[in-house]
């Protein structure tokens, strides 16, 4: 489970926002955070490793049953940034599922979630980007791409 280094310790959950379905990814509370399950690209592996592509995913979730809970890059784009929402795909590396694949890498004495992919030919155009907080119009704390990472440490779930 991630939280921020502040005197309030933060972790994620998911959220309708503008939508019913698929959910987004949201800063919450610990007491209301979600954990979460890292799968890499090459499950076989058994160990999750820094600067290692990876599908990032939340426990099914009944509100919206028949959508998953992998993380994935909104599609739409908008004037603050690229919000992190669900509904993508687990596994299946190419062009189809670039927005849905992710690192961990150190950071600040802790580590950090990045947008990278690294997992396929078109992956080389894409401009890697950290993952942050960023407070929308209507004041939800919302993962998205931004210049300031999202500081996190991690807790057995």
């Amino acid at each position: 489970m991630p939280y921020s280094n502040c005197r309030s310790p933060q972790g994620l959950g998911l959220s309708k926002i503008g939508k019913s379905c698929p959910l987004d990814v949201v800063v919450v509370d610990r007491y209301h955070s979600l954990p979460l399950r890292f799968i890499p690209v090459n499950p076989k592996k058994g160990v999750i490793r820094v600067s290692t592509d990876l599908n990032i995913m939340f426990p099914p979730n009944i509100t919206c049953p028949h959508h998953s809970t992998v993380w994935k890059l909104d599609s739409f784009q908008v004037s603050k940034g690229r919000f992190v929402s669900t509904g993508g795909v687990k596994g299946n590396p190419g062009r189809e599922t670039i927005g849905n694949w992710f690192k961990i890498e150190k950071y600040a004495g802790a580590y950090k979630l990045v947008y990278c992919p690294s997992l396929c030919p078109s992956c080389k155009d894409v401009v890697c980007e950290n993952v942050g907080m960023l407070v929308d119009e209507k004041g939800n704390h919302r993962l998205a791409l931004s210049a300031v990472p999202f500081q996190v440490k991690f807790l057995k779930a």
